[in-house]
Formats: structure tokens, C-alpha cells, sequence
């Protein structure tokens, strides 16, 4: 059974300059794979486990700088695969349940599309027939 244990590292190594938001892809480096990839991530994570996205805000000295996505898992956890990319001074505020319209996202397409191949092939081996 597919859990949050099992996702953590194939979305890890999944990651990459080509899946994370390009507004955010100066700030992305191989140190912090994480960075910008919150949006892509929390689709993908959504498809696999369900549950609901949600939604914050990350602040910066007090001031919306953007925005913040991770899961709600259908048992009532939160899980946020992208925590880790926030340096001093970012915080997360926030956080409510946002409606994914059906069908592929509008922004971020392509990295979404191509960060959801690779954990889908990653996990492919381990699927049953």
C-alpha cells in the first residue's frame, strides 16, 4: 500500500529545476530540492493518496510574498512534502482547502505533468499488474 513513508523519497528524487514553478525556478537549487516545487508536489500527492490541497501563504517580514500548497490526507492528516525548502524569515500562515477544478491544472502544466510521470514510473515496479 502506498504511503506517505514510501512517497517522501520518490518525490525527492523526482524533483528537479523542470518541475517547480518557474517563478521560482532562480531560486531552486540541488541543496533544496524543495523550493517551488509546492504546487506540483501537492497534485501530484493528490492523485496518488486523495485527500484535499491546501492553501497558505508564506510571509516575509511580516508581507505576503506567496503562496504555499500541501495535502490533507483523507484520514485528517497534513502532510507538506515541501516544508523543508523555507529559509529564516519565511513563514507559513494560513491554510485553507482549495477546489481543484477537473482535468489538468492551468499553470504549471508541464512541470506537473512531468514531475507526476517520474513518480508514476518510480512507483510503477512496485504496482501490481
Amino acid at each position: 500500500m502506498l504511503s506517505v513513508e514510501l512517497l517522501r523519497p520518490l518525490l525527492r528524487a523526482a524533483w528537479g529545476p523542470d518541475t517547480c514553478d518557474p517563478v521560482g525556478r532562480e531560486q531552486w537549487r540541488p541543496d533544496n530540492p524543495a523550493r517551488s516545487q509546492c504546487g506540483t508536489t501537492a497534485l501530484v500527492v493528490q492523485d496518488l493518496l486523495g485527500g484535499d490541497l491546501i492553501l497558505g501563504e508564506v510571509h516575509v517580514d511580516g508581507a505576503k510574498a506567496w503562496n504555499h500548497y500541501w495535502n490533507r490526507l483523507p484520514d485528517g492528516t497534513e502532510v507538506d512534502f515541501t516544508s523543508d525548502q523555507f529559509g529564516s524569515g519565511e513563514v507559513v500562515v494560513g491554510g485553507h482547502v482549495q477546489h481543484r477544478p477537473p482535468g489538468p491544472p492551468r499553470r504549471c502544466r508541464e512541470q506537473y505533468e512531468l514531475l507526476r510521470q517520474r513518480v508514476f514510473n518510480a512507483l510503477a515496479p512496485s504496482r501490481p499488474a
